[in-house]
């Protein structure tokens, strides 16, 4: 178990190794971005209660329309009101886990399951995706484009990580008053990578206890390893 309003540069590489390891023995992505976020919400404790000190952590991938599966295209076509074109980008959770039951499968997950990046004022609707991908260091454009020579040759960059040290009142953290007050949310940490077929994969927390800057940055060492365990099945098997 490990402090995260104190996780260490000896957390770091202890979780790092574990973290790579995590995409053995499953046979989709799906798969191992499930013990992913499993291992943070069992292994990253608030110190005073002993008690998981995230409530929820979810793991999300941009994938083309087309590399759906039928109920996340079903619900694309519901929100847009249309079928669209084929590689059109969507940001889609592909594991979480949490303190309510319903966190627990992207099947039971009442929001987020699919978010269809059909242009940068679409992107811009949803503040704590925009807020994101500016913080990681990523342009929208080339998030969004449809053609995987816009990122070709940018996978081994390190992208910056997604902190917001107080999310009460935060205009990047939606759902205040079902969300963030009575679950008592105080920081949001967010870090990822890119794999190489150009998609973005990245890791968010949404803490019970105060992340300090400085233990947020030591999360960005973390994203090769998680980037390790998912990159079998780059372009392969995604979903369970």
């Amino acid at each position: 178990m490990r402090n995260l309003t104190n996780f260490t540069f000896t957390d770091m590489v202890e979780c790092g190794l574990d973290l790579c390891q995590l995409g053995l023995g499953v046979e989709s992505m799906e798969s191992a971005s499930n013990r992913i976020v499993q291992y943070f919400y069992e292994s990253l404790i608030d110190e005073e209660t002993g008690a998981p000190a995230c409530a929820l952590i979810r793991c999300f991938k941009t994938h083309s329309y087309e590399d759906l599966d039928a109920e996340l295209r079903q619900s694309v076509c519901s929100q847009l009101g249309y079928i669209p074109y084929l590689s059109m980008k969507c940001l889609t959770m592909l594991a979480t886990i949490g303190d309510k039951p319903e966190w627990n499968s992207r099947h039971t997950s009442l929001g987020h399951k699919v978010i269809p990046l059909v242009s940068e004022d679409v992107v811009a609707q949803f503040p704590m995706i925009s807020q994101l991908l500016k913080q990681f260091g990523l342009d929208v454009s080339m998030v969004i484009g449809s053609s995987r020579q816009l990122m070709v040759g940018s996978e081994e960059k390190k992208l910056n990580v997604f902190h917001v040290p107080v999310a009460l009142g935060s205009p990047y953290i939606p759902a205040q008053e079902s969300f963030v007050i009575p679950f008592g949310i105080k920081s949001v940490l967010g870090f990822g990578g890119l794999l190489p077929s150009g998609n973005l994969f990245a890791i968010i927390m949404f803490s019970k206890v105060p992340i300090p800057r400085n233990t947020a940055e030591i999360f960005k060492s973390l994203a090769p390893s998680v980037r390790s365990a998912l990159l079998r099945f780059d372009g392969k098997a995604i979903f369970a």
